[in-house]
C-alpha cells in the first residue's frame, strides 16, 4: 500500500504482517522488501500491529531491510505490535531503540 505524504510526491511502501513473523514469514519478508526497494521505493512501513510473534529470524529480516533503505538514502520504519508477546521480543533486545517505532503508519508518514 502506498501512502500519499505530501506534494513533493515521496513514495512510501507499507507491508502489512498478520500472525507470524518467524522464520518462515522472514524470507517472504525480504523478498517484498527487496522487490519495493528494487522498484525504486526506499521509504518502508512494515506494520507489525497485527503480528503476535516475531522471532530471531523476523528481526534479521527487519534491520537487513532497514540497512538496504537507509544503503538507498530511504529508512524502513515499523508500526509497533499490538500483541505484547511480539512488542516484548523488541524491548528484549532493544530493537524498540534502533527502530522508528510508532502505533499506526499515519503516526510514522508524519515522521518523514
Amino acid at each position: 500500500m502506498s501512502l500519499p505524504t505530501s506534494s513533493f510526491d515521496i513514495r512510501i511502501n507499507t507491508i502489512t504482517i498478520d500472525g507470524r513473523l518467524d522464520a518462515m514469514r522472514a524470507v517472504d519478508l525480504r523478498e517484498e522488501i527487496d522487490e519495493t526497494i528494487e522498484s525504486g521505493v526506499v521509504r518502508l512501513i512494515v506494520d507489525l500491529s497485527r503480528a503476535d510473534f516475531v522471532d530471531s529470524a523476523g528481526l534479521a529480516a527487519l534491520a537487513k531491510g532497514m540497512k538496504d533503505c537507509r544503503g538507498a538514502g530511504g529508512d524502513l520504519r515499523v508500526v509497533a505490535a499490538q500483541n505484547p508477546d511480539a512488542a516484548r521480543v523488541f524491548q528484549l533486545t532493544r530493537f524498540d531503540q534502533v527502530f522508528r517505532m510508532a502505533d499506526s503508519a499515519e503516526d510514522l508518514v508524519a515522521t518523514w
